[in-house]
């Protein structure tokens, strides 16, 4: 994973045991995973939830997961791992076109692009039950939500910045959940659907 050159991509080892402790909270068995990237989180997941338990696990990038494969396959977490190598929105709408896959699922987790954070938070409302949790990875976005002079943003982060502030914006208003957001990791927020 070291001499991955977008290991800073993967969740934060804190961030990795939040998960962990949330799954075993809340008794997942059903998960959904929107952003995989080296299969780190997914690898939590897995070994957090039953043996029987399910996780489809969706990313554009076969090559990043397969590096986190053999450490997968090792713990012997294979069969509980769907991946889907697909943008994430129409499989969460092939998911929803499934009537008995509403309010299924116990928990899921993202940690994609920033475009489409409320575009997944919508579907992902549908698709998790209430008392399920959904966990937004990268929310304080290296502290630059709260950075006042534009210019001391890194030019990477400040174009997905305005996505970051206005998904964390609509989470804190949404009244279908309890939210906490803390400075784990890179920022995660914590979302309990409550209706």
């Amino acid at each position: 994973m070291m001499n991955c050159t977008r290991s800073f991509m993967s969740t934060a080892p804190d961030g990795g045991q939040l998960l962990s402790l949330l799954l075993k909270l809340v008794n997942a068995k059903k998960t959904i995973e929107v952003g995989v990237f080296t299969g780190y989180s997914v690898l939590l997941t897995a070994l957090s939830i039953p043996d029987d338990g399910k996780i489809v696990a969706i990313d554009t990038d076969r090559k990043a997961y397969e590096i986190g494969l053999p450490f997968i396959r090792k713990a012997n977490v294979e069969h509980k791992i769907d991946f889907v190598e697909s943008q994430a929105l129409p499989i969460l709408d092939k998911l929803l076109d499934d009537k008995d896959n509403e309010g299924s699922f116990d928990f899921a987790f993202v940690d994609a692009d920033r475009a489409n954070l409320m575009n997944y938070h919508e579907r992902l409302m549908r698709l998790v039950r209430v008392g399920g949790v959904i966990v937004y990875d990268n929310t304080l976005w290296g502290g630059t939500v709260v950075v006042s002079d534009p210019s001391l943003i890194h030019p990477l982060r400040k174009q997905e910045l305005p996505h970051v502030i206005e998904s964390n914006k609509l989470l804190a208003e949404d009244p279908q959940v309890d939210i906490f957001q803390g400075a784990i990791g890179d920022g995660m927020t914590v979302c309990r659907r409550i209706y």
